[in-house]
């Protein structure tokens, strides 16, 4: 019998639409939906919902997880101790085999490396450990010829980026971010779950496709060896599951940078917020030219990977370009498999996060996504 399911939460005066948008969603999905909804106009919280769940609820974030990774980079690159310009070679040597040695890291966060995955493949063991990643794929060829065209390092950007990371400072992305991130504001955004913390975490439950989604997934051309199958480790049997990747307490522990990462849709949009906005009077903690530099489209138009239309900045998805074109230029974030999303954009000061359990079909950020950013865009623009 289906169960009707309770909204909670509150929206500041002039975001009513937003709760009712979200409420009349709710309504629409199947008894057991799960999900939260988040969002800040110049660092106020101006939508805090949730159903199926609690508010303190912990989800797997997938992708989401490369938005606070590059928020790492990004600061770095602000400080001037990564110089977006130079060889990654500068920093990680190691890295110029197999005609790698001229990819600059401004390369390498647009997704230009080629670098998406090993034609061996990877352990689930080693697919939580960005080190174990990062030194295995310094010895891979790239799969096309690098800065010629792009494609999503799905399951790699971030412990690629993180070697350089390392390599630059000592620390690891994970250090860096609950240092200069997450504890000083407070954040429900993990790279790396205490084990204290594990009794909020819920489990992704993965989404079946209705008869409709099921047909043309059957009619799909299929291949093992695909660029798509290498970047999600899909060419390797009995691992690389999205799912049970995020399920896994070893995954969760480690916080691996690509999509290891644990948050609440406050998390997400708290973290987007003191990134443009400040959060409790503290300052932004990007600067206004970085801000501009990380949201630039660096590379749009036929991902390689994703076979589709995809726009990215600088470690981040160019959200506007991509998925909502109703947001000003500049709008920057990520999207998880599971349908997680969280974005910027810095001229309308709009900082949003959802998240669910179950992950939605065909994966990406959720379709809802779609009409929820409209209407909380919609509320900020008319304020």
């Amino acid at each position: 019998m289906t169960q009707e399911i309770t909204v909670h939460g509150a929206v500041a005066q002039g975001f009513e639409a937003v709760r009712e948008e979200f409420a009349a969603f709710v309504a629409e999905e199947r008894d057991d939906y799960e999900g939260q909804l988040c969002a800040y106009v110049h660092g106020r919280r101006v939508v805090d919902l949730w159903a199926g769940g609690r508010a303190d609820s912990l989800y797997g974030v997938f992708s989401s997880t490369v938005g606070a990774a590059h928020l790492v980079v990004a600061l770095l690159v602000q400080d001037g101790t990564l110089e977006l310009d130079r060889r990654v070679t500068y920093y990680w040597p190691e890295f110029a085999a197999e005609g790698k040695g001229a990819v600059t890291l401004r390369e390498l966060l647009a997704h230009r490396a080629g670098v998406v995955g090993l034609d061996a493949g990877f352990s689930d063991e080693e697919l939580a450990d960005d080190r174990a990643i990062a030194e295995r794929l310094a010895d891979q060829r790239p799969f096309w010829r690098p800065g010629t065209a792009f494609g999503h390092h799905a399951f790699v950007i971030g412990a690629l980026t993180g070697e350089v990371v390392r390599r630059a400072t000592g620390r690891t992305t994970q250090e860096l971010f609950e240092e200069r991130v997450r504890a000083p504001h407070g954040l429900d955004f993990h790279l790396g779950l205490p084990e204290a913390l594990e009794p909020r975490f819920r489990s992704v439950q993965p989404m079946a496709p209705t008869p409709e989604q099921q047909a043309v997934l059957d009619a799909a051309p299929t291949g093992t060896h695909t660029l798509a199958a290498i970047a999600f480790n899909a060419h390797v049997p009995g691992a690389g599951d999205p799912v049970n990747h995020v399920n896994s307490r070893l995954v969760r522990a480690k916080g691996p940078t690509s999509a290891g990462g644990v948050a609440a849709a406050r998390g997400i949009a708290g973290m987007y917020a003191a990134a443009i906005s400040g959060l409790e009077g503290r300052p932004p903690l990007l600067k206004p030219d970085t801000i501009a530099e990380v949201g630039q489209i660096h590379s749009v138009g036929h991902d390689l990977v994703a076979q589709g239309l995809r726009a990215f900045g600088l470690g981040f998805q160019a959200t506007a370009a991509e998925t909502h074109p109703s947001l000003g230029a500049g709008a920057f974030g990520h999207s998880g498999a599971g349908g997680s999303q969280g974005f910027a954009d810095p001229r309308s000061g709009l900082a949003y996060g959802y998240t669910r359990r179950r992950c939605s079909y065909p994966g990406g950020a959720a379709p809802e996504n779609e009409r929820f950013v409209r209407a909380v865009h919609g509320a900020a623009s008319a304020g």
